[in-house]
């Protein structure tokens, strides 16, 4: 059987091997080590947890024994797809590489630039990254990928899968063509072969297993079930959900629980912890010093339950994890193999479950189809019943009073702006009164400023006005003293203050046309007179 010592790896990097544990490695390793060594371009396919950061990590560490890394031009490159499993390879790196006097740095978004461009200034070895992370360094000038001897992809599919084609490439492009390049992957989608015929040269194709297995230490089981309603399913699979994790009792030691959605993860997790489970999520959208967080405890063993989206269910190392709910079965078969193989790792016993609705026969018959294998099919845990849905007038005594949870202070308000509105007009008036002093200040001023805009009588020089003229402008003048008089007293009355103590000029004047003389002729333009009136 062969063992690390077999390998012609560093000395240095075998005694931290040794310290580590391990002894003999895993047929990827047994493969692909031999030929990273002689400077082959390297495309590793195989199973999940079966040790590929070390068939590249381990052999790099060696090529790079000599030499020494210059400012801003680091001497090999890794890419991740994810910043967990960067910060996964960054640790790795650390353990196999403590006895020699290779640097690293770790280029991921969520921290701060600064901090990074230090690492970058004073020249790495090796330099472990995510493509977005990559290029933002290289854009601002901080970065020169033309030392890179060393260029390794891992997880090739899921960076082609994430949309990371073009960063790829480009990222390819700034390299030299005389780089060794390493591609390792879990399976290996058709597309990749164009990536590989145009990147790598002459690769030593190495497969320990056939594409999309999953592994036998894993104990596969599928729980279907029929929801009462459309709109209660998501509430009735998170019962089966808790059930599942009950009935394994202190087997489940801990578990990661898979959700197709981030907005499911959140919920999820909530529902868990209300119901007395140690849950946390982890997704995207969170802050990555909150998902480190998070993954720590997970390892540490102060979180039993994980639950991830897709971000977390590839390349991560979490030895010990003994079981993998599939809380939703993912819309891509290959998402099935890399959610279970959390589980099960290094010859580990494990255990999967994926509940599945009759809407998700779709996506069981591609999962069924690319692992060429029928999942076996369990069953709901015993004495389990579905929750009754509560009735409806429950849930509306729950929210409060009708508008759906409306705060109760609120609703008071409300009580009592609808009170004063029917209290009797007599007591608005009581209130009115108490201010008159201010309102007759006001009305006087408004009364001299009338008087001043009064306009002046005029003298016809071109004749007399019209028969009856004078009669109209006195009715008129008549009506608008009564009118003035009324809307005065109104205002006494019900009187809405708006706009304080001054009122502009401009509200308080309202225009008529001047009567034409008799001389004027009919093309001649009417003026405009002014007249004061009140608001």
């Amino acid at each position: 059987m062969t063992k690390f010592s077999d390998l012609a790896l560093d000395p240095r990097v075998l005694q931290a091997v040794s310290e580590a544990g391990y002894e003999t490695p895993t047929p990827i390793q047994a493969q692909a080590i031999p030929h990273a060594l002689e400077g082959r371009d390297v495309l590793g396919i195989a199973q999940t947890g079966t040790g590929k950061t070390a068939s590249f990590s381990l052999p790099m560490i060696t090529l790079l024994g000599k030499g020494r890394a210059r400012a801003r031009m680091p001497r090999s490159l890794v890419l991740c797809p994810t910043r967990e499993l960067a910060a996964q390879v960054a640790e790795n790196f650390d353990t196999y590489a403590k006895h020699t006097k290779l640097t690293k740095a770790l280029l991921i978004g969520g921290v701060a630039f600064g901090e990074q461009d230090k690492l970058i200034d004073r020249g790495v070895d090796v330099l472990i990254a995510t493509p977005g992370r990559l290029l933002d360094h290289f854009e601002r000038g901080k970065l020169l990928l033309t030392g890179v001897q060393i260029m390794v992809v891992d997880e090739a599919d899921r960076m082609l899968d994430m949309g990371f084609i073009p960063d790829i490439e480009r990222i390819f492009s700034l390299t030299p063509f005389t780089r060794q390049t390493f591609f390792f992957s879990a399976t290996m989608a058709p597309e990749i072969e164009r990536i590989t015929s145009t990147f790598l040269s002459n690769p030593a194709k190495i497969e320990v297993a056939r594409q999309s297995t999953t592994s036998e230490t894993i104990e596969q089981a599928l729980v279907q079930f029929t929801p009462s309603r459309k709109d209660r399913s998501f509430a009735e699979k998170r019962a089966v959900l808790r059930a599942l994790i009950q009935a394994e009792g202190e087997t489940c030691t801990n578990a990661i629980i898979f959700c197709n959605r981030k907005m499911d993860v959140d919920v999820v997790a909530k529902s868990l912890k209300s119901h007395g489970f140690n849950a946390a999520p982890i997704h995207g959208d969170l802050d990555q010093s909150q998902r480190m967080k998070t993954l720590d405890g997970f390892r540490d063993g102060s979180l039993q339950l994980l639950v991830a989206s897709d971000v977390a269910a590839r390349g991560l190392d979490i030895p010990s994890v003994s079981h993998v709910f599939n809380f939703d079965l993912p819309s891509h078969p290959e998402d099935y193999v890399h959610r279970i193989g959390r589980t099960g790792r290094a010859g580990r016993k494990g255990k999967a479950f994926s509940i599945s609705t009759p809407s998700d026969e779709k996506y069981l018959t591609n999962i069924e189809n690319l692992v060429k294998q029928t999942i076996p099919r369990g069953s709901l845990p015993e004495g389990f019943a579905l929750p009754e849905p509560r009735e409806r007038s429950e849930r509306r005594d729950e929210r409060g009073p009708k508008g759906r949870g409306k705060p109760a202070r609120e609703a008071r308000e409300n009580r009592e702006s609808r009170d004063t509105a029917e209290a009797p007009r007599e007591d608005r008036r009581e209130d009115r009164r108490e201010a008159a002093p201010r309102e007759d200040r006001r009305e006087d001023r408004r009364e001299e400023r009338r008087e001043d805009r009064a306009p002046k009588p005029q003298i016809h020089t071109h004749g007399t006005a019209p028969h009856g003229h004078h009669h109209r402008e006195e009715r008129r003048e008549d009506r608008r003293d009564d009118r003035r008089d009324d809307r005065r007293r109104h205002d006494r009355d019900d009187r809405v203050v708006g706009m304080g103590d001054h009122v502009p000029d401009f509200i308080l004047r309202s225009f008529k046309l001047k009567a034409r003389p008799a001389t004027e002729t009919a093309d001649e333009a009417p003026e405009l007179e002014s007249v004061a009136e009140p608001e």
